[in-house]
């Protein structure tokens, strides 16, 4: 397949090498000193099981649409931060829309299928994310990355909405099966995303603001009871999203996170690197529908608001 990975970051460069090395031409969109080097030199993926340093074809947003047509491209991946999502499309979408390729997102938050079904349609638009990772660009040209790394998509909203998206699905898992990836197909991708995102709202902004990873949040009995009462406050919202979370996806994405090998959330990570957080698309998100639906979200606007001074005061 021929395939364009767009935000060349950790999660980008370790799907994108394993596709590249299981014989896809692979195009990386990357920007700053990270593709001056692997654009110039080599992209080097370090991994528990797997390993790679070689040559890529690396560009930036501007080189890819002087340069490509949608039309050269199979499928196009999205694994850029969710702050980011609305402004590149602003950028892409006359590009995208002039395609007929299927676009991944594999991206944190429940907005960027939204985003991306608006500019190409649903019927283009395959939702997905990525479970067991952890990892950052340790420097330009290098990214190390841990854990299983599964992938889970399906066709946006789901297989009901969408039953034209069920053939480009099979298609795209078959690709990445043939890559050494691990898969799986949802029915209802949109609820797997509210369901991750029960992690990421009560897992990522707390370990940022006490700079403790995914292990020591979980062990911990009172930094235990906030995860676990952040995801109800998450499930809560989520149903005026016609998505229905139950105690138990709640006690099964809370095991997922206790029982997975200690991480540094990426959002732990970009604080660390003083970079842009995501947190307004992910808390955010959640305090805003709540709010929409005069549903009380305290637990996450308190550890919103904690972060943001902290960052007001650290990023000086």
């Amino acid at each position: 397949m021929r395939i364009v990975v767009i935000g060349a970051g950790c999660v980008g460069c370790y799907f994108g090498a394993k596709l590249q090395v299981s014989g896809n031409d692979v195009v990386y969109v990357a920007r700053g000193k990270h593709l001056d080097e692997i654009k110039n030199n080599k992209l080097r993926v370090s991994h528990e099981n797997f390993f790679f340093d070689d040559k890529v074809n690396a560009v930036s947003i501007n080189q890819l649409l002087e340069g490509y047509h949608c039309s050269d491209f199979d499928l196009i991946i999205i694994t850029l931060k969710s702050t980011t999502t609305a402004e590149v499309f602003d950028v892409i979408g006359s590009w995208a829309k002039k395609g007929i390729c299927p676009i991944l997102s594999l991206q944190n938050g429940v907005e960027n299928e939204d985003i991306i079904s608006t500019v190409v349609g649903i019927e283009r638009t395959i939702g997905g994310l990525v479970v067991k990772i952890g990892g950052s660009v340790t420097r330009p040209g290098a990214v190390v990355a841990q854990g299983d790394a599964c992938v889970v998509l399906g066709p946006w909203p789901n297989i009901n909405k969408n039953p034209i998206g069920t053939d480009i699905t099979e298609n795209i898992y078959n690709a990445l099966v043939n890559s050494n990836i691990k898969i799986s197909i949802s029915n209802d991708i949109k609820k797997e995303l509210w369901r991750k995102l029960l992690i990421n709202n009560s897992v990522n902004p707390l370990s940022a603001l006490t700079e403790l990873d995914t292990r020591a949040l979980t062990s911990e009995k009172t930094f235990s009871k906030l995860v676990y009462s952040i995801m109800k406050e998450t499930a809560l919202v989520a149903k005026y999203d016609d998505v229905v979370l139950s105690k138990k996806d709640i006690d099964e994405m809370y095991n997922l996170i206790s029982r997975f090998d200690p991480i540094k959330t990426s959002m732990l990570i970009d604080y660390e690197k003083k970079r842009e957080l995501e947190i307004e698309a992910i808390s955010g998100e959640v305090i805003r529908r709540g709010k929409r639906h005069n549903v009380a979200t305290p637990m996450t606007e308190l550890i919103k608001a904690l972060l943001l001074a902290k960052i007001s005061y650290s990023y000086k």
